[in-house]
């Protein structure tokens, strides 16, 4: 019986014929076209990360931070880490590569991608690499510099909430007011009044 299938099944398939005829056509393939996000000037072109994406990067930046002083306090038990060992993974954090970020559209609206960000639409396409992991770098030295080590640190400690509120909310955040991917109005200074 067994030789007798083989031979079917191998004529059948030689032929173009049987399975078809006993299960119907396969379905006709239905053809998309995803293009890559179209970048600006400033996008291409600028050392700085562009204003629409700072509170993405910010995200992305606090979820960083967060991930690699979680995983160095499991190192020594949960404990709290002593500060030349939170400096040193601050700084190591902010140095890190970053190629996992990239540009991606998502709605007509340009928007970073990569972990701790809002989830990636599976049929789009994301731009990586270029200038976003310099950018991403750039403003994570940024915050350290602007925060300080120990005021990172002890909002990671109080929770991931803390952190981003630290970083990416209140009156200087990337993310205080605005749309969701973009920045608040720029506030006057006192000198501007």
């Amino acid at each position: 019986m067994q030789p007798v299938l083989a031979a079917w099944l191998a004529l059948s398939l030689l032929a173009g014929t049987g399975a078809e005829e006993m299960c119907g056509a396969p379905p006709a393939a239905s053809s998309r076209s995803i293009s890559a996000p179209q970048l600006s000037p400033e996008e291409q072109l600028s050392p700085h990360m562009p204003e629409s994406l700072r509170c993405d990067a910010c995200r992305a930046i606090a979820f960083q931070l967060e991930e690699q002083l979680r995983r160095a306090e499991g190192k020594v038990g949960k404990k709290a880490l002593s500060e030349s060992d939170y400096v040193e993974v601050l700084e190591r954090s902010c140095s890190q590569g970053w190629e996992s970020y990239g540009l991606q559209e998502l709605d007509g609206e340009k928007r970073l991608a990569g972990p701790g960000l809002l989830g990636q639409e599976p049929m789009t396409v994301m731009v990586t690499g270029g200038p976003w992991p310099g950018r991403l770098s750039k403003m994570c030295h940024g915050y350290v510099g602007e925060r300080g080590e120990a005021q990172i640190y002890g909002a990671h400690r109080r929770g991931p909430a803390a952190l981003r509120d630290l970083l990416c909310h209140g009156e200087k955040g990337a993310c205080s007011g605005g749309k969701a991917g973009g920045a608040a109005p720029r506030k006057a200074t006192q000198n501007e009044l």
